[in-house]
């Protein structure tokens, strides 16, 4: 059983998935619970955000009827930051002569590559090998066993706040359960949504969060950058509180159940009936008077992503275009708004079918507590496999194995 806790600014999401007796993987479980101790993907309140998690959980553990143990959580917010790096070894090999690359160079030239400064108060969350050059043939996703006398690697680095990944997990076990991990919330995301495809062509992938936006790039089948956005829905819905003068609950309903951000997308123009507060008589409120509000604000937000991708010296355009998931991004009409920002073509991204209870997690809202069990899932088979004394060649970062042992031993 793999657990994935995805610990957001406005909900925590909790899956659970198993493996089945045809040997896959299915989800048995989907659970969720409104979040309140998060500020910007950042923990401010310990004590609601473990209720929020165990909430969560248990809801999952209901519709499974499993009981949940461990957890793969997810990290995000504004503190993540990414940084591309690059290193050159000599080949040594077992054979002098022939030059044959083995595991040792590989962890040669990536311990060479990870030797970045990195401040006192940042831990290193993920190290992913985009690719090799050996001896300038560039490209190449595994060197093992090539022939050559130069090996280069290049590799992306992402790394965190160390006091907001300890409060997170603090935040997990008191409320009864083990982190087994921490994982990047939009690689997690990235992992449920996106096809090989897609990376291979180049693809920005856009995580609509509550408190923030996080934008990861791939490039060539790899991760080539990881920002973030201190901006996301709930900005939308102060919106429309402070300008309606109406409670942020029902700012909220009105952005779900009526709210759009293109002109058209709501299919009219009725009014909406506002309950009033303290007694007063309900509004009516014109749907496009909401839409005249979200609009300029995912209009901003959306620069803003434009901005961080038009700085990135890309190997070849966004071949595979934008793809929009997290609960900011099934608002009405985001899709075509963001096309028309971005000049490329856009979707709204759900996981791609895994098995088991697909209508529950086919949404867009779920993309990153489905990565996290897909992620820990790999994990976990990386780690019995290395136990058992076998190499599998699998996971999202290549030589998986490889990164996770520079991890441990030199961060």
């Amino acid at each position: 059983m793999v657990v994935g806790l995805d610990i957001g600014t406005t909900k925590v999401c909790a899956v659970i998935g198993e493996k089945n007796d045809n040997g896959t993987l299915e989800i048995t479980g989907v659970g969720t619970s409104p979040s309140t101790g998060l500020r910007k993907g950042v923990v401010v309140n310990i004590e609601a955000t473990l209720q929020a998690a165990a909430s969560a959980i248990e809801a999952a553990e209901m519709m499974s009827g499993r009981e949940v143990y461990n957890v793969w959580t997810g990290i995000g917010g504004s503190h993540i930051d990414g940084i591309n790096s690059r290193g050159v070894v000599a080949v040594t090999g077992k054979n002098r002569e022939t030059r044959e690359i083995t595991d040792e160079d590989v962890l040669r030239v990536l311990e060479a590559a990870r030797a970045v400064v990195i401040p006192m108060d940042r831990q290193v969350l993920e190290l992913i090998p985009q690719s090799y050059i050996v001896d300038d043939q560039k490209g190449i996703r595994n060197p093992l066993n090539m022939i050559g006398v130069r090996l280069e690697a290049e590799i992306h680095i992402i790394t965190c706040s160390v006091t907001s990944a300890q409060n997170l997990v603090k935040c997990v076990n008191r409320a009864g359960f083990h982190a087994q991990g921490l994982v990047l919330q939009s690689l997690g995301a990235g992992r449920a949504v996106l096809t090989e495809e897609e990376k291979e062509l180049g693809v920005a992938l856009i995580d609509m969060g509550g408190g923030t936006t996080d934008v990861m790039v791939y490039s060539e089948g790899a991760p080539y950058s990881t920002t973030t956005i201190p901006a996301g829905g709930t900005q939308v819905t102060s919106d429309i509180s402070i300008i309606k003068n109406i409670s942020a609950d029902t700012a909220e309903k009105i952005k779900l159940e009526a709210g759009s951000c293109w002109e058209g997308a709501c299919g009219g123009d009725e009014d909406i009936l506002v309950p009033g507060v303290g007694g007063r008589p309900p509004l009516s409120i014109p749907r496009g008077q909401i839409e005249k509000i979200i609009r300029p604000r995912m209009e901003e937000i959306f620069c803003m992503v434009k901005g961080t991708l038009d700085k990135l010296v890309l190997s070849r355009p966004l071949g595979g275009g934008v793809v929009l998931t997290g609960g900011g991004s099934q608002l009405l009409g985001a899709a075509e708004l963001a096309s028309e920002i971005f000049s490329l073509p856009v979707r709204v991204g759900a996981p791609l079918p895994v098995g088991g209870l697909v209508e529950e997690y086919r949404s867009p809202a779920f993309a990153t507590a489905v990565g996290l069990v897909l992620e820990g899932y790999d994990r976990e088979l990386q780690g019995a496999a290395e136990r058992s004394g076998k190499v599998r060649e699998r996971g999202i970062p290549l030589f998986g194995r490889l990164a996770e042992w520079l991890k441990r031993e030199f961060f």
